[in-house]
């Protein structure tokens, strides 16, 4: 039994004529399936919730849907027993696509999940942050500062839709980030590292902390990051000139891989940031408010899945 997580609104509204594309072909093969709807945020979370909950036997979970989707259906599992994931990337940022190099389309996608040939234990993210040490899991990516504003940006865009139906959606990501730039203001603070490594930093930007390279609808923030490594891959933008940070956002929004002074990468199982100031927090591009201190940590090799 495959059991489906939709989102019918992912990718400005295509994925829910997707879905129906990839119904008939399930139908046509006659493969027993659950398919369930999201109608609102938080619907994949709670759905993945009742799947696994209390289950032991061995569970088969399709997300259809963006990397915010996949978010949610990684935060509502509850590893009880054995349960492995597929993705059909029907969303515009695809980041966790892009990483693992999955088929643009969606049949194709759909054609390797129900004749697997590989499977890949991921590792995964958790931040913790407020009074309450509320978390939040994330497959591909979690940041705080600049490229937090921007997810939040892009979360209020009411004419976002028309550049993403345009094919325009990764120039919308870069318009944002160029008026996030333009707005930033750099705040002091440290890192601890493996609880022992302490780094003091000035004029923070941003610091985006990678289990998969790219966010932000493919922005190469952290070449070197491996989803099955066991560890975080930390990308640190400060510079005291606001100016020398353009040539980096313009590579790595290009997806190529330089050294930039102002720019610092760092691997660890666990990361403390400590600010000056609150700035925005996203996961997996999800708005996670604003925060002044967070805690995160990999958790490594717990999400199976086909590849």
């Amino acid at each position: 039994m495959y059991y489906f997580i939709v989102n019918p609104d992912a990718g400005s509204g295509q994925s829910g004529k997707t879905w129906k594309k990839l119904e008939r072909q399930l139908n046509h093969l006659r493969i027993e399936y659950q398919a369930f709807l999201t109608e609102k945020q938080g619907d994949a979370m709670a759905e993945a919730a009742r799947l696994t909950e209390g289950c032991r036997e061995p569970r088969i979970i399709i997300t259809v849907g963006g990397d915010g989707t996949m978010n949610e259906v990684l935060d509502g599992l509850v590893f009880c027993g054995p349960v492995t994931l597929g993705y059909i990337p029907t969303g515009l940022g695809n980041d966790l696509a892009r990483s693992l190099k999955l088929p643009r389309k969606p049949s194709r996608c759909l054609k390797k999940i129900l004749n697997p040939k590989y499977h890949k234990l991921l590792d995964y993210g958790v931040m913790c942050y407020g009074e309450r040490l509320e978390h939040r899991r994330f497959l591909v990516s979690a940041g705080i500062g600049m490229d937090g504003a921007v997810c939040h940006e892009m979360a209020d865009l009411k004419w976002q839709q028309t550049f993403n139906r345009l094919g325009l959606g990764k120039l919308c990501y870069g318009a944002a980030g160029v008026r996030q730039l333009m707005a930033a203001c750099p705040v002091k603070g440290y890192l601890l590292l493996d609880g022992a490594q302490k780094v003091e930093l000035n004029h923070i930007y941003f610091i985006s902390t990678h289990i998969h390279p790219f966010e932000g609808g493919g922005f190469k923030f952290a070449p070197s990051a491996d989803p099955c490594d066991g560890k975080l891959t930390l990308c640190v933008v400060h510079h005291s000139a606001k100016a020398r940070l353009i040539p980096f956002l313009a590579s790595s929004f290009m997806g190529h891989q330089k050294k930039y002074r102002g720019v610092r990468c760092y691997n660890c199982q666990e990361v403390e940031i400590h600010l000056e100031h609150s700035m925005p927090v996203h996961a997996d591009g999800e708005s996670c408010g604003c925060r002044q201190e967070v805690q995160i940590r990999c958790i490594p090799g717990k999400v199976r899945m086909i590849v």
